[in-house]
């Protein structure tokens, strides 16, 4: 493809998703799982806000931070459902320069959003576990606004960049991207020209958000495995240790894929490229459709509630 010029001095490509390769017949069959991965997505995390909304016993903020990790999840769901589904349903293959930057955009910004929340999680089992006379006094509720703030500002803020550095780019090689959505790492592989400058900044993002907020998160837990260490009964730590239950599993859920999805970009250039979507639609799917069924079966107060909401059964009136 030959660069044009532009303002910018360059012209922006029109990007080609990719399904699955060698499978393109059978993309209608295979789109059924992934509508299906989205319906659950949408119907859990849609349920998870509804009931914490409508009980107030679970205005508390372990459960507000479980509603932000839920709307977290319905965004990431959002910003990859057009694409992905359009491919599979209507075989829409193209996106334009502009598109993908704001797909790309949404996709990170939201995976770096539920990070933070992931470390708020923590940070609120922390002080629960570890200083709960000054639990109430800590997680008020204009300092859970602050935080919802925070996590917004900082994930947007440096997620921003990225698609204006990548608008300066030249892209000269083929314009087919290795998804069925738009990542930062493979458009800008697709540059023919000097990219340092966002390989640099986005290692520097990855470090400052997902590697301190694994590490943050690890040492939130030997803080509180500390604590739990000294309780004298068996029935207490116990207790203790069950509120951290689902929150470890999210944050497994979560963590694991990222790693894998790492890990197969640095290392497995001879692996099937399918194994490579595979992984990347494991990072970005199956947490949505995973974080509400685990608070759902692992959390008694919302479990009972759903069942309270749900599962009433309405008796005729006798007459």
């Amino acid at each position: 493809m030959s660069p044009l010029s532009n303002s910018s001095g360059f012209s922006h490509p029109t990007f080609t998703l990719m399904g699955f390769p060698g499978l393109e017949m059978y993309h209608h069959w295979i789109s059924v799982p992934f509508f299906s991965i989205y319906l659950i997505a949408f119907l859990g995390n849609g349920t998870i806000l509804f009931v914490i909304k409508a009980n107030p016993s679970l205005h508390e903020p372990m459960y507000v931070f479980l509603s932000m990790l839920a709307i977290t999840d319905l965004g990431l769901s959002v910003s990859t459902l057009p694409t992905v589904l359009g491919l599979f349903w209507f075989n829409r293959r193209e996106i334009d320069f502009n598109a993908c930057a704001a797909q790309l955009f949404f996709i990170h910004t939201f995976s770096f959003m539920e990070s933070s929340v992931l470390l708020a999680m923590a940070f609120d089992r922390y002080v629960a576990i570890c200083s709960p006379l000054k639990y109430t006094s800590i997680l008020t509720n204009s300092m859970l606004v602050k935080i919802a703030l925070a996590i917004i500002a900082r994930a947007s803020g440096i997620v921003f960049p990225t698609p204006w550095l990548l608008r300066r780019y030249r892209y000269c090689r083929s314009n087919l991207l290795s998804h069925s959505f738009c990542l930062h790492q493979d458009v800008l592989k697709l540059s023919c020209s000097d990219s340092r400058v966002n390989s640099i900044y986005g290692l520097c993002v990855v470090l400052s958000t997902l590697v301190i907020d694994s590490l943050l998160i690890l040492l939130s837990y030997l803080k509180i495995i500390k604590t739990i260490a000294v309780i004298a009964s068996r029935e207490e730590q116990l207790k203790a240790f069950n509120t951290c239950i689902s929150h470890i599993c999210v944050v497994l859920i979560f963590f694991i894929p990222v790693i894998g999805v790492s890990m197969i970009h640095r290392f497995g250039r001879h692996i099937s490229p399918v194994a490579h979507i595979l992984m990347a639609d494991v990072y970005l799917l199956i947490p949505p459709v995973l974080n509400p069924i685990v608070y759902s079966l692992k959390t008694q107060p919302i479990r009972k509630c759903i069942l309270r909401t749900f599962g009433k059964k309405r008796t005729p009136r006798l007459r």
